[in-house]
Formats: structure tokens, C-alpha cells, sequence
């Protein structure tokens, strides 16, 4: 794929494809916020921001050298003024970027998302995997443009309410954590982007989940998220909508499970294959694991969850369903 403009804003943002970077040159003036370490923070003088891939490469070379000082370089390799730009990296491709618009009235928002979730994907309070950060690449990566102004408060308004939106994108998707039991709200390393028009006759004052900005914002990151990561990662609805996706939540050690068996392993297996995506299988598999959340969580005794879970159970008509939920009940609820 070649060099190519492929996406116009509102107010005339160029987004063009560079082969390894997402690249958006302003038309308007701009202010923003922006986790980069280049230019991170507030300013009101951006006047172009990028996604960027990292090779291997790439990833060999900053073992060794600073993060900033390397988008620095790479702002040469594009011909832009570094003083006026600011990018995130990432090991997502970018011919998996994904561009949602949503729009009412007069307002516009488009957010530009990649992602990718198997690795690194983390529930905030989990246990951390450093001490310090050094050289560590995002991983769900967002630039968001709103066509209209926001001061400074406005935009951590807006940062906040786009922060939850791709939490709820990943609790939608049932993204586990790859850290814990509970489910992602996050990657470990995540970048995020949001510029406003400061040329805009429309100053808007809030960016919060009550406002209809709020609502684009939350809409148009949802989205974006979804499909950048069923575009990165093959993960949707329907791949999510598995009794054993489900079940690799809470891992345990399958070949135990399979060493306990006194069925054929080969016929027990085939069954599973056929079963684990039935609508009644995956719901009871579900509902099975949320007692277990509940018990982790404190919000039922242990006892009164066993006695549901067992309940449930019961109705399952799959025999190797039935078997695996007997076992995480077993080990996650009765001990």
C-alpha cells in the first residue's frame, strides 16, 4: 500500500497512510493533550500528531535508547517540525487502524484507534509487571479530533471520558487480564491523543458523560476500539461468545483436568468442540464465572455460591461443559 490521504475531517485534517505511521496534519489550529514523550502534555501548538509501528528493529534499537529522542528522529524522517508534533508508537499495524466519526449538529469527533489486547492487556490493580517505565510501547493507541473549542479542563474532561469509553469496549469484548482473574480495563501501556479547534466559534465547557461531547467522545472511542482490535487480533463478539474463551479467564492447568478424566480424551474433546459455542452453554459457563467474581470480590459467601453454581450446573446438557465447570467450581468456589 502505498503513501495515500485517505481520510478528510470536518474542518480539513489530512490523515494520510505512510506505510508504518498514521499521520494527521491539522488545517485548523489546534490545541491538546497527549501521553506522548514527545511534546506530552497540554499544548496549544500542535500542528500534526502520528501513530506510529514499531519494528523489530525499532524495538532492538530503543533497548538502548530514549523514546523521545527517537520520535524526535523520526518527525525528520517525515519532514515535519518536531517542536509542533507529537505521536505514540505501537507494535499494532497500521493497516489495522480504525476511524470512527460521530457527529450531531454542528459537532464532529473522530477517533483513530489501533489495538492489540493478547499480551498485554491488564485490570488496573493488578500486580505490576516494572517498577519504573523504560522504553515500554502502547498498545491501544487513540487520536481523537473534536471540531469544536475546549480549554484546557475541558480536554481532561474529555481524556477521562475517553479513557472510560475504551474500558467499556474491552468489558463489552470480555478481554481478560492477562495479570489476573478479572477482566482488562486496559493494555500496561496504552497512549492517548485529543486535540480541540481553538479556531471554533463553539467553546464547549464540558466534556463529561452527561454532555452530548461526552456521549460522541464515549461512542466514537467504543467503536474505534472494537474494530481496531477485531481488526489486529480476530477478537469480536462472535469469537467471544465461547465457553472456553470464557473459562481461560480463571486458568488452571488443562492437562490435570484432562489427566482426571476417565473418558476417552479424543471423543471428550470432539464433543467439547461442538459444544463450547452453544448459546445455552456459553450462557451457563458465563453465569458460572460470575458467582466465582462475586465470591472473589466479597459480594456473596463462598457457601451460597457453591449451593448456585451446582444449581446451574445441573442444567447443563452437554457432558464435557458440565465436566469442566465441575472442576473450576471445585477449585475456585469449594476450596
Amino acid at each position: 500500500m502505498k503513501d495515500r490521504l485517505f481520510f478528510l475531517s470536518s474542518v480539513n485534517d489530512e490523515i494520510y497512510y505512510l506505510k508504518d505511521t498514521i499521520f494527521v496534519k491539522f488545517n485548523v489550529k489546534r490545541n491538546g493533550i497527549s501521553t506522548s514523550k514527545l511534546n506530552g502534555g497540554f499544548s496549544s501548538n500542535f500542528k500534526s500528531v502520528f501513530n506510529h509501528h514499531l519494528s523489530q528493529e525499532n524495538i532492538d534499537y530503543l533497548e538502548n535508547h530514549d523514546v523521545g529522542n527517537y520520535l524526535i528522529q523520526h518527525c525528520w524522517s517525515l519532514n515535519i517540525d518536531s517542536a509542533y508534533s507529537t505521536g505514540l508508537t505501537t507494535l499494532a499495524r497500521m493497516k489495522n487502524v480504525s476511524i470512527v466519526t460521530k457527529s450531531f449538529k454542528s459537532l464532529e469527533v473522530v477517533a483513530l484507534t489501533t489495538a492489540g489486547v493478547r499480551t498485554n492487556a491488564v485490570r488496573a490493580g493488578d500486580p505490576a509487571a516494572y517498577y519504573e517505565e523504560n522504553g515500554r510501547f502502547g498498545t491501544i493507541n487513540t487520536i481523537i479530533l473534536i471540531n469544536a473549542h475546549l480549554e484546557y479542563e475541558t480536554l481532561l474532561d474529555a481524556f477521562m471520558t475517553a479513557t472510560e469509553a475504551k474500558t467499556v469496549a474491552l468489558n463489552d469484548l470480555k478481554i481478560p487480564s492477562q495479570y489476573s482473574n478479572g477482566y482488562a480495563t486496559g493494555t500496561g501501556t496504552d497512549g492517548l491523543c485529543i486535540f480541540s479547534n481553538l479556531e471554533s466559534d463553539n467553546t464547549l465547557t464540558n466534556a463529561g458523560k452527561h454532555s452530548k461531547l461526552g456521549e460522541l467522545i464515549a461512542d466514537a472511542v467504543c467503536k474505534s476500539v472494537k474494530k481496531a482490535i477485531k481488526k489486529q487480533v480476530w477478537i469480536s463478539e462472535k469469537s467471544q461468545s465461547n465457553a472456553l474463551v470464557r473459562l481461560n479467564r480463571y486458568s488452571l492447568d488443562i492437562n490435570k483436568f484432562y489427566d482426571s478424566l476417565d473418558d476417552d480424551k479424543f471423543e471428550f474433546i470432539s464433543q467439547l468442540q461442538k459444544d463450547m459455542k452453544k448459546q445455552d452453554n456459553v450462557a451457563i459457563t458465563t453465569s458460572v464465572l460470575n458467582l466465582i467474581d462475586e465470591v472473589e470480590c466479597g459480594l456473596i459467601k463462598r457457601e451460597d455460591a457453591l449451593m448456585l453454581a451446582n444449581k446451574m450446573v445441573e442444567c447443563c446438557m452437554s457432558y464435557p461443559i458440565k465436566r469442566l465447570l465441575e472442576y473450576w467450581i471445585s477449585y475456585f468456589i469449594f476450596n
